[in-house]
């Protein structure tokens, strides 16, 4: 059974980013699993890190069973991500434990530096996950470096507003409604995300921007990829093979 991680900087990431796709891998019958590097611990206006983390790390799981997933957290807390020893240590770990064959992530240009700490973070555990003499908790997959897939930016552009267009685009109009129902676990952000950004309705929000994907390539609702092609990283795109009969275009 081919195996997809999905692993995002904070609890909803994934939610918002691709879990049209994941329900649809996991629909083929791939498994799928689910890591966010951040607990969520400061997602929230008052109370404690703690209570706010274990609320949101509920809220993760929830939503991860909505698209078909496992859900874990490597550890680590918001405002903390960076690319040192022990959090590629943690990421390692949970590559090592998923053994997939694609991987999704944020994409190194991105608003948040959470996300883009992330997103090298997962870039360098995929590579580390099958090297025999770095140790972590678990033992090397024994499996090649997976494909490894940048998700779009949130709004599709970088932190100066030019536009990301994506390598490809999976339609996702069939799963939009899993991605809705795992975006509807996290109760927790409406509130966050009214007081912190101003910004309400977050399911409409979550609709507007999957329609403008689709828009771009003639479908209702898509999600967009680039795919890393770097030394030593697959270049075969083992993601649209998979979902080849849902891949439209992406950049010309």
């Amino acid at each position: 059974m081919p195996a997809v991680l999905a692993a995002f900087a904070h609890p909803d990431d994934m939610e918002l980013l691709c879990a049209g796709t994941l329900r649809l891998l996991a629909d083929a019958g791939w498994r799928v699993a689910v890591v966010t590097l951040c607990g969520g611990d400061l997602g929230a206006t008052s109370g404690t890190r703690e209570a706010v983390r274990a609320r949101r790390l509920k809220e993760a799981e929830a939503g991860a069973a909505e698209v078909g997933a496992t859900y874990a957290w490597a550890g680590l807390d918001d405002f903390a991500l960076h690319y040192a020893p022990a959090p590629l240590a943690a990421v390692t770990e949970q590559v090592r434990r998923a053994a997939p064959d694609v991987v999704l992530t944020h994409p190194p240009a991105d608003y948040l530096a959470d996300h883009e700490e992330c997103s090298r973070l997962v870039r360098m555990a995929c590579f580390a996950a099958g090297v025999p003499l770095y140790a972590t908790s678990s033992p090397p997959t024994g499996k090649p470096v997976p494909a490894l897939y940048y998700a779009d930016a949130l709004e599709g552009m970088d932190a100066f507003g030019r536009p990301l267009e994506p390598g490809f685009r999976i339609d996702v109009t069939a799963s939009f409604a899993a991605r809705e129902r795992a975006l509807a676990c996290h109760a927790s952000q409406r509130e966050w995300l009214r007081a912190q950004h101003g910004i309400d309705e977050v399911l409409a929000e979550n609709e507007r921007l999957a329609r403008a994907c689709g828009a771009r390539c003639g479908v209702r609702y898509a999600e967009g990829f680039r795919q890393h092609l770097g030394h030593g990283y697959p270049r075969e795109n083992v993601l649209g093979r998979a979902l080849a009969s849902v891949l439209k275009p992406g950049a010309a």
